[in-house]
């Protein structure tokens, strides 16, 4: 079926595409000429700072106004410094240390770093209020589990950034934090009334509105009393109603990624017109992406992040699917309208865009340093074994690299799965040496526990949480330190209060 030249421009310009590598290929560059609102930037594309700005000067080059988007919350989830670690704790540490002016100060830096690189949308800050303690994918990606607390450290982020001149999106829209699944493996419920969002999860969605932020995202989670059976992204009553009609929303609302299993999957169950696919989360042709891009622009989103693993193939059969979602009315012209208005507002604000001026001292070291609670004796651990507890990652996070190994100083680390290992094998390894475990949630894996418990009642042993705390400490510990995040700077911040400032 051919689809009508204008009405494919108009679709392309409610679409995030995404591309492989740390240069655009073709097909990337075209698509952008023929009118796709822009790419999300991943880890996988970015090098070093002056790599990123010849890349994104490449796709500014086809489309001056595009969008170019990267998920830079600092801390656990970083693309500026996948390679290393982010050179800023994340929200966790910030809302630990509740100094506002300082999670301003973060954020300006965040954002003047990547106005620099040519980053022009932000898909940060997360305003998830973390009630769900085993939340697997918030964590410490979150201000903290109170909602006051977030949402005064919601308007304070979101003005930083934008101070830069890159536009901010809250997320995860109605609220991520009181979930236990992981949306982009399926689809969570909070079975809450709405009664407790509105106390409880929305009130740093206002906050992050107060403040200006130019966008929202949604979040492919279910809210029985909100969306019914599907998720918030493919909403009315959430997008349109609470979000724009109730709390008086202008900006661009943002899908998260359509790829996702809380969105194709869906959307794929859903047996709506163009079946078919099944590549990867259900994205060939025809298959979950298309149909979820038409059901998120009904509802009232604006902006389509198709995914991370996207090719032309995929961006092409989605603008198709919304050119026909508009032809058979499953797509009002109206709503299709009103969001290629707002995209191209966006495109707007790219392209009268000033360059940044010189940005913030780095600051990222003393909210670090700041976000530290050390408890006990760290002197007994001077000389230590480094156990690092080996842990997964989430697919937010990625293959970050974290821990204390930049900053051992001739110190010996040991890499060990909690299951895999005994108190005594690691006591006779470390030889009189005192030993310190250092973990991501230790208390919640009941393997990681036993072993701590184990080494604290047999020999001198300190722990450093580098996740989501808690008030667990296991009995005899000598020295206990949380760094509320596993960023690099976190690691220096906790390999100094043991070991003194590195060389």
């Amino acid at each position: 079926m051919s689809i009508d030249p204008a009405l494919r421009r108009l679709a392309l310009n409610t679409l995030l595409a995404a591309f492989p590598g740390t240069t655009a290929p073709g097909w990337a560059r075209d698509l952008l000429a023929d009118g796709l609102a822009g790419h999300t930037l991943f880890g996988s594309n970015v090098a070093d700072p002056e790599q990123l700005a010849r890349l994104t000067a490449e796709l500014r080059a086809a489309r001056p106004d595009a969008v170019i988007a990267i998920d830079e919350e600092g801390g656990d989830v970083t693309r500026l410094g996948h390679r290393t670690g982010s050179a800023y704790p994340g929200n966790a540490a910030l809302g630990a240390v509740d100094d506002p002016g300082l999670t301003r100060e973060v954020y300006a830096a965040i954002g003047h770093e990547l106005a620099a690189a040519g980053v022009t949308l932000n898909l940060a800050p997360d305003v998830d209020v973390n009630t769900a303690a085993r939340n697997p994918i918030i964590g410490t990606r979150a201000f903290g589990a109170e909602t006051a607390l977030v949402a005064r450290h919601t308007g304070a982020a979101v003005e930083g950034l934008q101070s830069a001149g890159v536009a901010a999106c809250a997320k995860h829209f109605p609220g991520h934090g009181a979930t236990v699944t992981d949306s982009h493996l399926e689809l969570p419920t909070v079975d809450e009334p709405l009664s407790v969002l509105r106390e409880r999860d929305l009130p740093p969605f206002a906050a992050a509105i107060a403040a200006g932020t130019r966008a929202i995202m949604s979040a492919h989670i279910r809210v029985p009393e909100l969306t019914g059976d599907a998720p918030a992204t493919f909403s009315r009553a959430a997008l349109t109603g609470l979000l724009r009609g109730e709390y008086g929303f202008t900006g661009v609302i943002v899908t998260d990624a359509l790829e996702m299993r809380g969105a194709a999957g869906t959307a794929a169950r859903a047996g709506a017109a163009g079946a078919g696919g099944g590549r990867g989360t259900e994205g060939a042709a025809g298959g979950g992406v298309p149909r979820a891009a038409v059901a998120a622009l009904a509802a009232g989103a604006d902006l389509l992040c198709v995914g991370a693993v996207v090719d032309r193939e995929l961006v092409e059969a989605t603008a198709g699917e919304i050119a026909e979602g508009v032809r058979d009315g499953r797509l009002p012209l109206e709503r299709f309208e009103d969001a290629v208005e707002r995209t191209r507002g966006m495109a707007g604000e790219n392209a009268a865009r000033q360059p940044a001026g010189r940005g913030p001292e780095a600051c990222g070291l003393v909210a670090a340093r700041r976000a530290l609670l050390v408890e006990g004796d760290v002197t007994a651990m001077r000389k230590a074994l480094v156990v690092r507890l080996v842990t997964g990652h989430s697919i937010a996070e990625g293959r970050v690299p974290w821990g204390l190994r930049p900053f051992l100083g001739g110190r010996e680390q040991i890499d060990a799965v909690a299951g895999e290992v005994t108190p005594e094998s690691l006591i006779a390894r470390a030889g009189g040496r005192p030993i310190l475990l250092v973990g991501r949630r230790v208390h919640q894996g009941e393997a990681t526990r036993e072993l701590a418990r184990g080494l604290a009642a047999a020999h001198p042993t300190g722990v450093l949480e580098m996740g989501w705390p808690s008030a667990w400490r296991p009995a005899g510990v000598r020295a206990f330190l949380v760094t509320h995040g596993a960023s690099l700077v976190s690691a220096r911040a906790a390999a100094e209060a043991l070991w003194g400032h590195p060389e």
